[in-house]
């Protein structure tokens, strides 16, 4: 699929990014305001590299920004990024309705006439 001129490859980045717990928090924590990686690293029980990586994974799939500032690297959370987030789902949404409802026509078709259009017809 393509989202606004995203290749799959994008999309794909974009969504195994949000399928983990902790890089979903990050986003969420990062979306009230920057903040440092070293700051982040404190609220999850794991490494600071741990969280390095996972700030990575965001980073790779346009989720988040990191600005170096003196020591500190700071992690911001793109809108638009989560904008494209909801495109992609809304185009996948339109795709399957549509063809949900190819199916219901088709068997419509197939289970003949309704019982409406046989009423008031001498039994």
């Amino acid at each position: 699929m393509v989202v606004d001129g995203w290749a799959d490859e994008a999309v794909d980045r974009l969504f195994q990014a949000l399928a983990d717990a902790t890089r979903r928090d990050i986003l969420r924590r990062c979306v009230r305001g920057e903040l440092s990686v070293s700051r982040l690293a404190e609220a999850y029980p794991m490494s600071f590299a741990a969280v390095q990586k996972h700030v990575t994974v965001l980073e790779r799939a346009g989720l988040v920004t990191k600005q170096r500032r003196g020591r500190e690297q700071l992690v911001r959370t793109d809108p638009d990024a989560v904008g494209r987030a909801r495109q992609a789902l809304d185009e996948l949404e339109t795709a399957w309705r549509a063809r949900v409802d190819r199916m219901s026509g088709l068997l419509a078709d197939d289970a003949g006439p309704d019982e409406d259009s046989t009423k008031g017809q001498g039994t």
